[in-house]
């Protein structure tokens, strides 16, 4: 008897886990990340002990290369980290429990490189403005020229202000705007 009642509730345990990993999985891609490599970090976290690479391709069907990859696309975001045991030599893998700070490194990583990218191509973009405005003499061009001077100067504003809130994330002073939530 106890061992059926123990079934079913660890059938009831791992579709409650189902629940929150496929949430996950289908929004993962908000840290450019796949459905499949979210199933995986749903997986690991619901895991009692770290994973090797083998394990989380029991527990998902996949090939040991797609958790290679998967794990890897993790690592790289911060939410899963590699951790040693004694006695054990394959790598073994957990979830990333600062949900805040894998937010935080994803984000800055993400946002720091758009910010630069565009501001580099507001530079250009205003020396080549700035060129034709020399040696236009058509009035048209020239006030054309002038109105696009002035979007990309609202755009570098911008621009300097998304680099000023990446600042707050890496200095960890955005907590201190909007602060963690306790745990019970």
């Amino acid at each position: 008897m106890m061992d059926n009642n123990y079934k079913n509730e660890f059938r009831e345990l791992s579709k409650a886990r189902d629940r929150f990993v496929s949430e996950i999985a289908k929004n993962i891609h908000l840290y450019g990340i796949s459905q499949s490599v979210g199933r995986l970090y749903g997986t690991v976290f619901f895991s009692e002990e770290p994973m090797t690479l083998d394990e989380m391709s029991d527990e998902l069907g996949m090939s040991k290369t797609s958790m290679s990859t998967g794990i890897r696309m993790l690592l790289d975001a911060q939410m899963v980290e590699r951790v040693w045991e004694k006695g054990i030599r394959k790598d073994l893998y957990k979830t990333e429990e600062d949900w805040y700070r894998s937010f935080s490194n994803v984000f800055i990583t993400r946002w720091r490189q758009a910010t630069e990218q565009n501001m580099i191509a507001i530079q250009e973009t205003k020396v080549m403005l700035e060129s034709l405005n020399k040696k236009t003499t058509n009035e048209k061009i020239g006030e054309l020229i002038e109105l696009d001077l002035n979007k990309l100067t609202q755009a570098e504003a911008y621009y300097n202000w998304l680099d000023d809130v990446i600042s707050l994330f890496e200095t960890g002073e955005i907590f201190k705007i909007v602060p963690k939530q306790p745990t019970s």
